[in-house]
């Protein structure tokens, strides 16, 4: 989707400054049970887990500085 294919390059850069937590991206056109079991009902959704629980989750695009504000608030 265009806003996916917005958002990633800025996941990328975050994933490269903030090395004290791990930032992943999931397709879920090659996985598909992800929507599913994590509740998905837009994309895209950015989700926050801590010990395996999601503790955070967005829906949508952000810039950049609100993406890493999102994060530190919420690790």
């Amino acid at each position: 989707c265009g806003p996916c294919k917005t958002l990633a390059p800025l996941i990328d850069e975050v994933a490269n400054e903030m090395k004290d937590v791990k930032i992943v991206k999931v397709n879920i056109d090659q996985a598909p049970q992800a929507p599913t079991r994590y509740g998905v009902r837009g994309i895209p959704t950015l989700m926050i887990f801590k010990g395996g629980q999601v503790v955070a989750t967005r829906v949508g695009g952000m810039p950049k500085q609100q993406l890493t504000a999102w994060i530190s608030e919420n690790t």
